[in-house]
């Protein structure tokens, strides 16, 4: 059997102290006495905690632990149909990042990321992606992706199971989404979730989804359904609304009855904290609810190397009509993650989930 080997890292911490990373084959961790994690590599387990396991950490100690990464903006769409809540406004003329650029990225980021989560349009839209899976795997961050069904042969479906620790299917094409879901899962790649966009407008197409992981042998093994509020960018500026509190409160108590497996965005939380206020077991449920974690413990880069505190945020507010970029910087954390742009927003987060405000770029 082979020794699950451990690599130990000593990491800079906000208050000038260290913290001790412990990364093995199986887990990762993070050792502080403010500041823990404990990241399961296999199964994607997650726990966070402070001082003892029952406290919660300081939030102004916070590390990237995952970083959003978008390595193209090629996209033909589904059915060669651009979708029309496209928040990227991605198409087929677009860029890709390439490999050299997304090793420096990684490489000034310190050891504390557990997961890259890839953003790409079309499958194939860079060819340097199955490069960019291997060296995170190489250097012990596990990489996850969200496709749109495009694409997903028989061959990409092996490829993807054999290095990918999740991956989400994004709901355009029903059939598509569908049978990627079933050629993932039937590979044993069991942390497969399908992304739903929630607006009024696709409410519906929403609920009917929940309704199909019941009927639907396609669905049969699938993780969980992870809905993404309404924000208001790109294609998605027009045309679309936000869905109502009761309606939103409806697909929540709709889900907990027939027990289907659902998960949000973190820019839904307190709408759906609104949702399970008179549940018995609300602490229970909300103790397992992340709000939104931008510039706290999750990270942002475009295709062209720059720092946003989320993929939303990208010229939504005056302070980022540009971003940081991360290649120009000497190390992430003293030219990004601690830089004064960032501590001030990284206030924002903090203050804005003591008041239960969702976001302070887009309302939800």
């Amino acid at each position: 059997m082979e020794k699950d080997r451990k690599k130990v890292y000593k990491v800079v911490m906000n208050d000038c102290s260290f913290g001790i990373i412990v990364d093995s084959k199986t887990t990762k961790s993070l050792i502080h006495k403010e500041y823990n994690y404990v990241f399961g590599k296999s199964d994607g387990f997650f726990a966070r905690f402070g001082e003892t396991k029952e406290s919660d950490g300081n939030l102004k100690l916070g590390l990237p632990e995952i970083l959003d990464i978008e390595i193209s903006t090629v996209c033909s769409g589904v059915n060669n149909k651009v979708c029309s809540f496209c928040y990227k406004a991605n198409s087929p003329k677009g860029e890709y990042m390439t490999f050299d650029t997304f090793k420096q990225i990684i490489d000034k980021m310190q050891r504390t990321l557990t997961q890259v989560a890839f953003g790409i349009g079309d499958i194939e839209a860079n060819p340097d992606m199955w490069r960019m899976f291997e060296y995170c795997r190489e250097i012990g961050i596990i990489p996850n992706l969200t496709v749109n069904g495009e694409g997903i042969t028989d061959e990409i479906a092996d490829k993807l199971t054999s290095i990918l620790g999740a991956c989400a299917v994004s709901l355009y094409d029903i059939d598509k989404t569908y049978g990627t879901v079933k050629k993932l899962t039937d590979r044993g790649l069991n942390q497969t979730n399908i992304h739903a966009f929630l607006s009024e407008e696709t409410y519906d197409k929403c609920m009917k989804l929940m309704q199909d992981t019941k009927t639907d042998e396609r669905l049969k093994n699938l993780n969980a359904v992870v809905f993404l509020s309404l924000k208001k960018k790109g294609r998605a500026e027009n045309g679309f609304t936000q869905l109502a509190q009761e309606k939103f409160n409806t697909l929540v108590e709709y889900a907990f009855t027939n027990e289907v497996r659902i998960g949000f965005d973190s820019c839904s939380s307190f709408k759906f904290y609104n949702s399970i206020l008179n549940k018995t077991n609300f602490n229970e449920i909300w103790s397992s609810v992340e709000p939104c974690e931008a510039c706290l413990y999750s990270s942002y880069v475009d295709v062209k190397g720059d720092y946003y505190p989320c993929s939303f945020s990208a010229d939504a507010h005056e302070d980022w009509k540009e971003g940081i970029n991360v290649i120009n910087s000497e190390t992430f954390l003293s030219g990004v993650w601690y830089s004064e742009k960032v501590e001030k927003w990284r206030n924002t987060f903090i203050n804005n989930r003591d008041a239960k405000i969702a976001c302070p770029f887009y309302e939800i």
